[in-house]
């Protein structure tokens, strides 16, 4: 129910660009936002239905506030300031809020390298960047000193040291050298880091090769690492655009109510790195995407082009950045969407791997057995079937004990009934066939069985235990309507939802890792082909498109659980729309 203040505010609202400011009973702000028309985006809090952790931001709204602005883009910058100035507990924020670092070199006298915050002096510095973190640009720092004969020291010493000595340094603390010696250098740094490195690799090996001739062989060994550390950033940016544009490209991947934006950062047509960050998701994808884009230029200079493969993104964008927003469709530049793209999916797989749990796991399981009424569940089994519409199906365990996975009881079922397309039936007969071995060779039985579906799951599971004669308590891992865990459910259908951020991710760890088991072993008997028939008769989708699929979504669930908008990142939209309904709902 919507209270009096909620409906009376509701009423006042401008159909006006501004920012809006949500506060709790406690006078709490808990969430800023912006919107073109405060209206339309404050109204649909209330008068629309909401789920997750917008629908509870919306239960502990207790009244708002807005202020009007003269645009969009004034709204965005009164939004930044009054997140930095609230932290509101509901908004997302990427962690890292420096400014990314510059190398800059020194246009007069002897060269010097140094790292700069900010690219403003450039009546005095040649600047470089911005790299994606301080350890990418002073190990670049430290490769260049090596190659050039250049100052290290941010002051000149009055005697010579022991670069001099190493060929290293031209000593202009004791030598004097002609301005077009320092010149040339200058002009040689600015080649190599425009990726133009092959003479210094060809002079180092005569280096090397000379220092082995003369049996120097602990010098030649450094020359080797110096050609190395140049070929592995070689290797780093392998595509450069010919354009020598400055652009970054932009995808994402959401999974299990989190987001994580990956970017690569091209300058001058050379790629200086790469970034992913990972945050809750809130509200819209497409918007939180856009809001998280908008902080990333909060602390960093805009590019001349960005790219992120979302029509509605790019709309977004496009009147808040000053600089061109763009969506593309082939060439490297796809390429480079998909392998950002993989970034991103990665980036999820690690953090769902490595989020730290504050409590014990031992303590986590207690919760979790109190949650849905049953003893402890120290030894946990979980299915999954694969298979693309019944060919080479299979099934596999995993069991957790004490919270960890405990791979010398994990199984393979290759699956032996005629209807392969049925999971129920794959379900009913692995199950069976575990636990009836278990049961006759009498040993320890699970505490709790999680499959990943529903009532009809927990049914046919329950029917297999029931033959086999184990009585062991089955739960289902439930999710909403994005796809995303929200809890457990048991055959009754009660729904009982996990609050605890441990809990969820101890479960989501088990879930991926059940998962990557049943696909690896399903690659075993078909390889990659084993996505072909899922992704036939997809209008528009022809081979290269498939590829593009294959490379984006090496986990057939994971393609399985990819959102449209996702997918539109890497095929064009009708395309991207028809594999959604094929993948959804099998038209």
């Amino acid at each position: 129910m919507i209270s009096e203040r909620i409906k009376t505010l509701i009423s006042n609202l401008k159909h006006l660009p501004g920012v809006y400011l949500m506060h709790d009973k406690n006078d709490v702000i808990i969430y800023v936002g912006k919107a073109k028309d405060l209206q339309k985006r404050v109204s649909q809090y209330f008068l629309r239905p909401q789920v997750g952790k917008v629908m509870k931001m919306v239960q502990n709204v207790e009244y708002f506030e807005t202020i009007i602005t003269a645009n969009e883009k004034e709204a965005l910058v009164l939004e930044m300031n009054l997140i930095q100035t609230h932290y509101p507990r509901y908004n997302i924020l990427l962690k890292d809020g420096s400014h990314y670092p510059y190398i800059a070199l020194s246009k007069k006298g002897d060269p010097y390298l140094s790292i700069k915050r900010n690219d403003k002096d450039k009546k005095n510095y040649d600047y470089f960047g911005p790299y994606p973190n301080s350890s990418a640009a002073y190990d670049l720092i430290t490769l260049l000193n090596k190659i050039f004969p250049i100052r290290k020291c941010s002051n000149l010493a009055h005697q010579t040291c022991l670069y001099y000595h190493l060929g290293t340094c031209l000593a202009p603390c004791v030598n004097k050298i002609e301005e077009s010696v320092f010149e040339s250098i200058r002009e040689e740094i600015k080649s190599f880091m425009r990726g133009n490195n092959q003479k210094q690799i060809m002079e180092l090996k005569r280096k090397m090769l000379d220092a082995s001739e003369k049996q120097e062989y602990e010098m030649a060994n450094e020359y080797k690492k110096t050609i190395q550390a140049i070929e592995h950033l070689n290797v780093n940016q392998n595509v450069e655009m010919n354009d020598r544009t400055d652009r970054d490209i932009f995808a994402f991947a959401i999974r299990e109510g989190y987001l994580a934006l990956a970017v690569f950062l091209y300058r001058k047509g050379i790629l200086l790195g790469k970034q992913v960050f990972v945050v809750e998701q809130f509200g819209d994808p497409e918007e939180e995407v856009a809001d998280l884009i908008l902080q990333f230029y909060q602390k960093q200079p805009t590019p001349s082009e960005v790219i992120i493969n979302n029509d509605i993104i790019v709309e977004l964008l496009n009147d808040l950045l000053d600089c061109s927003v763009n969506s593309i469709s082939k060439g490297k530049l796809l390429e480079l969407i998909i392998s950002a793209k993989e970034n991103a999916n990665n980036a999820l797989d690690e953090y769902f791997l490595s989020a730290r749990i504050d409590d014990s796991k031992l303590e986590l399981l207690e919760e979790l057995g109190k949650i849905i009424n049953i003893p402890t569940p120290l030894h946990i089994e979980l299915f999954d079937n694969s298979h693309i519409q019944g060919s080479s199906p299979v099934g596999a365990m995993v069991a957790f004990i004490n919270g960890e996975p405990a791979k010398k009881f994990y199984r393979k079922f290759k699956i032996e009934h005629e209807e392969a397309r049925d999971d129920l039936k794959s379900m009913e007969e692995i199950t069976y066939r575990h636990y009836s071995r278990l049961v006759n060779e009498k040993q320890k039985l699970p505490n709790l069985i999680l499959v990943d579906g529903g009532q009809k799951q927990i049914k046919v599971t329950l029917k297999a235990l029931e033959a086999a004669k184990a009585d062991i308590p089955v739960y289902g891992l439930v999710k909403n309507d994005k796809h995303q865990t929200r809890g457990l459910i048991d055959i009754d259908g009660n729904i009982y939802p996990i609050e605890n951020k441990a809990i969820f991710f101890l479960l989501t760890r088990m879930q991926d890792e059940v998962h990557r088991f049943a696909i690896s072993f399903h690659k075993e008997k078909r390889g990659k082909a084993m996505k072909s028939s899922l992704l036939d008769d997809v209008p528009g989708l022809g081979d290269k498109g498939k590829e593009k699929i294959y490379r984006a979504y090496q986990d057939i669930n994971l393609l399985k659980e990819a959102t449209l908008e996702e997918l539109e990142q890497i095929l064009p939209k009708k395309v991207a729309n028809s594999l959604y309904n094929k993948l959804h709902y099998g038209i």
